[in-house]
């Protein structure tokens, strides 16, 4: 039942003289919520409401308890619209604004005097949200406005968003995209040494950032093969699928020993203590020669007398030999030769030097997708590296779009050598000056571990049941109420709650501009229409096969137009009428030689 109004209430809500905000009694109170009573209806004396999601400020002595309106009851089950009804309002108590000698009032996250019954609550004033909000942080950048007050900017700290790493999770259509380009376009311009690269997968960011960005592709790429780990080499050999351990065995063999003579050459090579493995591993960021690679497996094949080792090391050069010869894989085996350019392949991924261009946008839609893995674990394992051999002089923000391709919640399902790279920077990175940005539609897919280290997250609408009990788990268990408005958010609208925001809010992102926003990857019927009839086939062909196949066509046209001339000279003039079936012959000769 409903508790009448106290004596001492200012003024009562049914009062003729006109009020400027509705107001209720504290009727039940515990640890983290409160339950008011008041009236509705027939209000024609104010412009104030009680709506769901509104912050409610409720008086106790000097101070002002902070709480989220989550749930209003009719205490009746009718509703006259010409009278004042009793309605019952539930209140998730998040803190409390106190006066403080200096700073006039600040807003803390606990509280030190809990509702009585009887105290007075209202929507909140417009002074406190503004106190809730604020913040006193240097880095403190403002990324859009409160949902319940748009003229009150919403404020991130910059500093503890990369020191403790953060996600941005939502649906598709709902604005994570823009969301994360502004703010990455924020930290570049207030973090004038933070590196920034992004893992993209769909293509979308290159437009966002203008000359500020170094855009890496699938053609302009060049990750020399020695710089992989033996996993991640391994991976690439195996074209993503488990491999023989007998062969992964050699291939541990033979790389320290292939290492070994790039650096000393053949004598020296060969002196040395142990033959190969005394000096460098298989996981050694060092140069070697794919030839020598091959050769020490030949000498080896040829002193041999058990046929099952033989089978085995035949077997992993026939793997080596097609993985060498596939065009799409030509980023890495472009040069068989090993030339020691470390120094330009780094440089040039984690902008060192800066050269005014922070930001490394990595599209992964042009690598081969048996593939995609180790690349994305060879440049998260990498950026660790740096940081830690630069004493944290190099600090870089990897950004991994769409990452529960890289860090499932399923362990099995997963490329260990990925999961381990960013899981390293999830947990070690801030001690580096390493931070994390994890970026995904379907948070309950995530990794929860890695996930956990992210502790700011910016939640997007989420319709998916599975992906709310995600959010539910990570948010602080005072302000859980807070997520039951996930799945109606607006565009663009979303819940921030963690270490680089004061206390939970509901906001609205910033609009960007057209020109610095990520290209959409959605086009019109009328686009795919017009986009459809100006396809050229051959274009597809040469894309499916890749530009080193195209100049490997070419040599061997040369090659056969050579071949042409010379049946020519060689034949009798009456036999020429058989030339271009001689040239056909030799064409699919050479052409069967290549593919085998």
């Amino acid at each position: 039942m409903a508790t009448p109004l106290p004596a001492e209430a200012p003024a009562p809500i049914d009062d003729p003289i006109k009020r400027n905000r509705s107001e209720g009694v504290v009727v039940e109170c515990n640890g983290t919520e409160a339950k008011i009573t008041t009236k509705a209806g027939a209000i024609e004396a104010t412009d104030d409401y009680w709506a769901v999601g509104q912050l409610i400020s409720i008086q106790v002595g000097k101070n002002r308890v902070v709480g989220l309106l989550h749930r209003v009851e009719n205490d009746d089950e009718t509703w006259d619209p010409d009278e004042q009804n009793t309605i019952t309002l539930h209140v998730e108590l998040s803190g409390e604004v106190r006066p403080d000698t200096h700073r006039g009032f600040v807003f803390s996250g606990g509280i030190t005097q809990y509702p009585y019954i009887g105290a007075i609550a209202h929507k909140i004033r417009k002074q406190d949200l503004v106190t809730i909000y604020k913040s006193s942080d240097a880095s403190a950048i403002t990324i859009g406005s409160l949902s319940q007050a748009p003229d009150i900017p919403a404020v991130i700290s910059v500093d503890s968003l990369l020191s403790r790493h953060f996600a941005v999770v939502g649906t598709t259509g709902t604005g994570k995209s823009t969301a994360v380009t502004l703010i990455l376009h924020l930290i570049a311009k207030h973090k004038l040494n933070q590196r920034i690269l992004i893992l993209d997968p769909h293509n979308e960011y290159t437009s966002a950032f203008g000359n500020k960005a170094n855009t890496i592709t699938a053609e302009t790429l060049d990750l020399p093969f020695w710089l992989l780990n033996l996993e991640e080499f391994q991976q690439v050999v195996f074209r993503g699928r488990e491999g023989s351990q007998e062969e992964i065995d050699a291939l541990r063999e033979f790389i320290p020993k292939a290492k070994t003579l790039y650096r000393y050459g053949a004598q020296k090579g060969v002196r040395r203590k142990g033959g190969a493995g005394a000096t460098f591993t298989a996981d050694t960021p060092v140069p070697y020669r794919f030839a020598d690679l091959m050769k020490l497996m030949d000498e080896e094949i040829g002193s041999l007398d058990g046929a099952m080792r033989r089978l085995t090391l035949r077997q992993l050069r026939g793997r080596l030999e097609a993985v060498v010869n596939d065009p799409r894989f030509s980023f890495m085996f472009g040069s068989h030769d090993a030339t020691d350019r470390i120094e330009d392949v780094l440089g040039n991924i984690y902008r060192v030097p800066l050269d005014n261009m922070p930001i490394t946008v990595f599209q992964m839609s042009g690598i081969p997708s048996e593939v995609v893995n180790s690349v994305a674990s060879v440049l998260c394992r990498l950026a660790f590296d740096i940081a830690l051999a630069s004493q944290s002089k190099v600090k870089t923000l990897v950004v991994c779009e769409e990452a529960h391709r890289y860090i499932p919640a399923d362990v099995n399902s997963a490329f260990a050598p990925t999961r381990g790279a960013i899981a390293r920077i999830a947990k070690e990175g801030r001690k580096y000056g390493v931070s994390l940005a994890i970026i995904t539609q379907r948070p309950n897919e995530l990794d929860p571990t890695i996930l956990s280290q992210c502790n700011t997250i910016f939640s997007l609408r989420l319709g998916n049941d599975a992906d709310q009990d995600v959010m539910r788990k990570a948010i602080a268990s005072g302000s859980r109420s807070t997520l039951a408005f996930l799945s109606s958010l607006a565009d663009r609208e979303c819940i921030a709650f963690g270490s680089a925001v004061s206390t939970p809010m509901r906001m609205r992102f910033r609009n960007l501009a057209a020109s610095a926003r990520p290209s959409s990857q959605n086009v019109s019927d009328g686009e795919s229409i017009q986009a459809a009839a100006q396809t050229s086939l051959g274009e597809i062909v040469y894309n499916l096969r890749g530009a080193a196949a195209e100049r490997d066509e070419q040599d061997d046209d040369e090659e056969w137009t050579i071949n042409s001339n010379a049946l020519a000279e060689s034949f009798p003039e009456p036999e020429q009428v058989d030339l271009a079936h001689e040239v056909s012959l030799k064409r699919r000769s050479l052409l069967r030689r290549k593919t085998d």
